[in-house]
């Protein structure tokens, strides 16, 4: 299976709080997703899994190393570039009503980038009535505005938003994080469904191990701006190599009181070492 995206040595720098200072968000990432694959990257709040994923769809600033969709170099591409590439990688961002804009119906919004890749207006109605189907959300829901729906819902509009281009590569940063639990796992299973049955690729960026490991075919974890392991989902799961992932598995809550009990001592013991 070729690599779709690959992340080379990835460098991103933010200018510090005083003069003449950086701030190093991302040092030496390297990682790849390839062709109809799922691959989780993994971290605590302050990581720079985000920054990685914003720094592939150009919100994000690339100070060093290389980033390549499908051969082609992104960090020098234009204005023009990006806007052709925008068919192929999408994005889902964490808060949903954030990138829904309440002034437009929910048949503008999915219509819009539709009707900028040229498709008349009759083909991207219909196409759209499609899209609504295919996440599961009632026709009526065109007229509709985004704060008419729930975080759920909104989220659907969001990935059918994103696969209305019919795009490659879709970069998902925390798409779940801001939903119920019953919520995310039908948000997930509908994620997973659409991947399977249009082999999209996911880059899939939470700070939720479990829900990494439920998504992924492999998992990168990233601590402190750095990759410190990236292989198969069972091998990180069920034999993680580096502390730190460690002590994100321990951190995974589970039903039972007394293993939860046990698996919170481990994780302090890790965390003195």
């Amino acid at each position: 299976m070729p690599d779709l995206l690959e992340i080379d040595d990835l460098v991103v720098k933010y200018p510090g709080r005083k003069r003449g200072q950086e701030f190093l968000a991302v040092d030496g990432v390297s990682l790849s997703v390839r062709a109809g694959e799922v691959v989780g990257l993994v971290g605590e709040s302050g990581s720079g899994k985000s920054t990685v994923g914003r720094s592939v769809v150009g919100l994000a600033p690339i100070s060093g190393g290389s980033i390549r969709f499908r051969g082609t170099a992104l960090e020098n591409t234009t204005t023009k570039d990006r806007r052709e590439l925008a068919k192929d990688i999408q994005v889902v961002f964490q808060d949903p009503y954030s990138s829904l804009n309440p002034a437009m119906s929910i048949e503008e919004i999915l219509c819009e980038p539709l009707r900028a890749s040229g498709i008349s207006q009759a083909g991207a109605s219909a196409k759209v009535a499609r899209l609504l189907d295919q996440v599961g959300l009632p026709k009526d829901s065109l007229d509709r505005r985004a704060r008419e729906f729930s975080g759920g819902q909104r989220q659907r509009i969001a990935i059918a938003r994103a696969l209305s281009v019919k795009p490659k590569l879709i970069i998902c940063d925390e798409p779940v994080s801001a939903l119920d639990l019953t919520t995310q796992a039908v948000v997930l299973d509908l994620m997973l469904e659409i991947q399977k049955n249009t082999g999209v690729a996911y880059l899939f960026i939470s700070h939720d191990l479990a829900v990494v490991r439920y998504m992924s075919h492999r998992i990168a974890v990233m601590k402190s701006g750095k990759i410190v392991e990236f292989g198969s989902t069972e091998q990180v799961s069920n034999h993680p190599t580096h502390e730190y992932t460690k002590r994100l598995h321990l951190a995974t809550p589970v039903a039972d009181p007394d293993v939860q009990s046990a698996r919170r001592a481990q994780r302090l013991e890790l965390v003195g070492r």
